[in-house]
């Protein structure tokens, strides 16, 4: 290359779909109790109101940028037959043993994967990528209970609560070519470190067939897993599933 040119700027983004199930123990709210989950995709799906996710990637020279997006909007729903006593956050009152209950939550979940750094190395066969960043996630419950008693007449109530949380980030991305067509290609990060989360890391190993100079589509496996607990706020989850995407280049 000349020394006078100035390397040029490459960038992709990769819409995907993630089939993923979810698992892992959950404290939406202060005063509420911790609760299991263990949903396999089509349950998540049964609740998903919207979801997106979303890839993007630059390089300049030997200094790349990698980001992750994703938003989620579930509704779950429940109507319960009679109770033992228990406080809803925001009712106002505990409800008596023997209500009928009727719940429903509203959830948000913002995710934010913002790296840079080096490429350590770039070989016709072979590149190496050490990156570095944070993880930013914001989580918004909100929750409606309508109850009927004798004691409380019928009462409706809504409540909501978010937080939110930066992790720090170290991972790597390496892609070997392995025909004209074919790659492959794995992304993965580690950190929290106790500073936001205890811990969270992701991975995402994929197969991408090129079409052409600008399009190519991609078949993997991403996990994605983080472990918060704090002001009695509660995320400790893991998500996992295949995924496909399509990547346009320019």
């Amino acid at each position: 290359m000349n020394t006078s040119e100035k390397p040029d700027w490459a960038f992709q983004v990769t819409p995907f779909l993630w089939a993923a199930s979810m698992s892992g123990s959950i404290s939406p709210f202060q005063r509420g109790s911790t609760v299991d989950v263990d949903k396999p995709f089509s349950e998540v799906m049964d609740d998903l109101n919207f979801g997106g996710f979303l890839d993007i990637w630059a390089r300049y020279d030997r200094f790349v940028f990698s980001g992750n997006l994703m938003y989620v909007d579930t509704t779950d729903s429940h109507a319960s037959g009679p109770l033992s006593a228990f406080q809803i956050p925001g009712f106002g009152v505990t409800i008596p043993p023997g209500s009928n209950v009727d719940a429903k939550v509203d959830s948000r979940q913002f995710m934010a994967t913002l790296l840079g750094g080096y490429r350590v190395m770039e070989t016709p066969d072979f590149t190496l990528d050490l990156l570095g960043g944070m993880r930013v996630w914001h989580v918004s419950n909100d929750i409606t209970v309508s109850a009927n008693h004798s004691l409380i007449g019928s009462r409706t109530a809504s409540y909501g609560e978010s937080f939110s949380w930066v992790d720090p980030l170290v991972g790597g991305r390496v892609f070997l070519p392995l025909t004209n067509d074919f790659s492959f290609q794995t992304e993965a990060d580690v950190g929290g470190f106790g500073v936001g989360a205890d811990l969270t890391w992701s991975v995402l190993a994929s197969i991408n067939y090129t079409f052409t100079d600008n399009i190519s589509a991609s078949v993997g496996y991403k996990a994605l897993k983080v472990d918060y607990d704090h002001n009695g706020h509660v995320y400790d989850t893991l998500l996992r599933g295949p995924a496909i995407g399509v990547t346009w280049r320019f």
